[in-house]
C-alpha cells in the first residue's frame, strides 16, 4: 500500500472535529517550541513578517480552489 493511499483512508474516518484538534495540537506544540527552546524561537522570529504572509497565500491558494470549485 503506498503512502498516499494510506492518507486518504485515515482522513477518511477523521470526523471535522478531528481536523480542528489536529490543528490546534499543531498550534500549541509550536508554541510550546517557541517557549522552550530558545534556538527554534530565534529561527522563527527571524524572519520578516512578510514570508509568513506569502506562505499563508500559497498553502491557501489550492484550498480556496478546492472551496470555490463546483
Amino acid at each position: 500500500m503506498n503512502f498516499t493511499k494510506l492518507i486518504e483512508n485515515y482522513a477518511k474516518k477523521l470526523r471535522w472535529y478531528d481536523i480542528s484538534l489536529l490543528k490546534l495540537t499543531v498550534f500549541f506544540a509550536t508554541l510550546f517550541l517557541i517557549t522552550v527552546w530558545t534556538g527554534f524561537r530565534n529561527l522563527v522570529l527571524g524572519f520578516e513578517w512578510y514570508w509568513y504572509l506569502a506562505l499563508t497565500v500559497i498553502f491557501m491558494i489550492p484550498l480556496m480552489k478546492k472551496l470555490l470549485s463546483d
